[in-house]
């Protein structure tokens, strides 16, 4: 059982994938985004790749919880994700995940040119693994 990961911004979409237990998150790749087809195009590839059964997608939501501008484009996108795929698509509450990211990276000493091209898929990697640590302790 793989589950996809998706950090999904306006000019990338950060890309983390389960392992086949669904225990941990991997950080597999940045979609540069293009066109909508075109990006939904390589998602549907990397879920066909790792058979994919369930996608997770980071939904950005301000501090006090509404859902505004960023979060509406999110919410119709993942819609076309889920009618693309056909597959179960899931919203994960994505507050302070690349605040968490940055910090990370920050920790490891990461340049600010080597953050800026990995920081949506370690906010994936983020988003993902808050997910599995959910369904781990039902």
């Amino acid at each position: 059982m793989r589950i996809l990961g998706l950090d999904i911004g306006s000019k990338t979409i950060g890309v983390a994938i389960s392992d086949p237990l669904g225990w941990t998150a991997q950080g597999i790749t940045t979609i540069r985004r293009t066109k909508k087809e075109q990006d939904l195009e390589e998602i549907k590839k990397i879920c066909k790749e790792y058979s994919v059964e369930t996608i997770v997608i980071g939904l950005p939501k301000n501090m006090n919880g509404t859902i505004g501008e960023s979060g509406e484009k999110v919410l119709e996108f993942s819609e076309r994700i889920k009618e693309e795929t056909e597959l179960k698509v899931e919203m994960w509450d994505e507050r302070l995940t690349t605040v968490a990211a940055h910090k990370a990276m920050l920790e490891a000493d990461l340049s600010r040119s080597k953050r800026k091209k990995i920081v949506d898929k370690i906010a994936a990697i983020y988003i993902l693994q808050g997910y599995l640590d959910r369904l781990s302790n039902r």
